[in-house]
């Protein structure tokens, strides 16, 4: 590893000051993601800014019944606070899904948004990544990619995004505010993780230097009846190779509302648009289900070995959807 300084930030103008004098600077919350980076030679940053000792650890419920989430709480804060498990249960098992509880209890809510969006090429600094090394090339296409993107890909660059987190967000239009030194500023999430095209190693629109502060929920009563699926090649904490967040109004077996996002199919959360179009105004069946993930999947460009993510995508959200639309215990009352 390179050497590197370390300092601890004290409030967010300091931190954001640090981090704007060097350029080799970065961030550091749980560190579950950069260390391991730096380990492997991948991120060499000269200086590291604690920003754990912020005040940005809250949880709160908005005026508007939203939840404001601030950038260092701890994964497993936020998968155990009452309102969140209320008001949007799909993240609380979303977040549960990502990893081990060893990692939960270290990972930031802002970290988490900002883990690289990575394959094993990524890591391996002998092999080409345009992620990496922009113009490299990118091995995974005719290399291991079983677990690589179908959906928004480019030549350049077929990694997935590996938050499960960032997907249950993406389905409830989350925005991300953060500070910069010309002061503050918000994305929505649909627009914070850029198109991977020619240049995959710009992952987010955030301004060089800023420091995200918190995340927003806004409002969603759909949102309290909503479920998070992952599937994974083995039972312990991996990366997913399919999995979908969803939340869903039926009311007289039509649909009123619908949220579905789609997760290790991108290098960015997938917010299933078509689908959702597709299924609102309409029947709450199996048939239609399939039908609404046929009709996002149809832009699907799988490579040759992970073709199968398409109907195992399929098959998830017809099986998420189905369950949400059975009685629960308070209807049943």
């Amino acid at each position: 590893m390179r050497e590197f300084g370390y300092q601890r930030a004290h409030d967010v103008s300091g931190a954001v000051a640090l981090l704007g004098a060097d350029p080799d600077a970065r961030y550091l919350g749980g560190g579950t993601n950069l260390v391991d980076l730096m380990k492997t030679g991948v991120e060499r940053p000269a200086l590291l800014v604690d920003v754990t000792q912020l005040p940005l650890d809250g949880i709160e419920v908005t005026a508007d019944g939203g939840l404001r989430v601030g950038a260092t709480v701890t994964n497993s804060d936020l998968a155990a606070h009452p309102e969140v498990r209320r008001r949007y249960p799909a993240l609380a098992q979303a977040v549960l899904a990502g990893a081990s509880g060893q990692l939960r209890n270290m990972a930031t809510v802002g970290g988490n948004l900002l883990q690289r969006t990575r394959c094993g090429y990524f890591t391996d600094t002998a092999r080409p990544c345009n992620k990496r090394t922009p113009g490299s090339g990118c091995a995974a296409r005719e290399g291991e990619h079983h677990n690589h993107a179908i959906l928004g890909a480019s030549d350049h660059c077929v990694a997935t995004h590996p938050s499960d987190m960032a997907v249950a967000l993406a389905a409830f239009d989350a925005v991300i505010s953060y500070e910069t030194g010309d002061g503050p500023g918000e994305l929505a999430l649909a627009d914070f993780y850029l198109p991977v095209g020619d240049t995959p190693h710009r992952e987010t629109a955030l301004p060089p230097g800023a420091l995200i502060t918190h995340v927003t929920l806004p409002p969603a009563p759909v949102a309290a009846h909503s479920r998070y699926r992952k599937v994974r090649e083995r039972a312990s904490y991996a990366f997913a190779i399919g999995s979908v967040a969803a939340a869903l109004d039926v009311r007289d077996g039509v649909v009123r509302e619908v949220r579905l996002a789609f997760g290790a199919v991108a290098s960015r959360p997938w917010r299933a648009h078509a689908a959702e179009q597709a299924l609102t105004g309409g029947p709450a069946t199996a048939a239609a289900f399939a039908a609404a993930a046929d009709a996002e999947l149809a832009a699907a460009e799988p490579l040759s070995d992970n073709g199968y993510k398409v109907p195992l995508v399929r098959n998830l959200t017809v099986a998420v959807l189905s369950e949400l639309t059975e009685p629960t215990e308070e209807a049943a009352r």
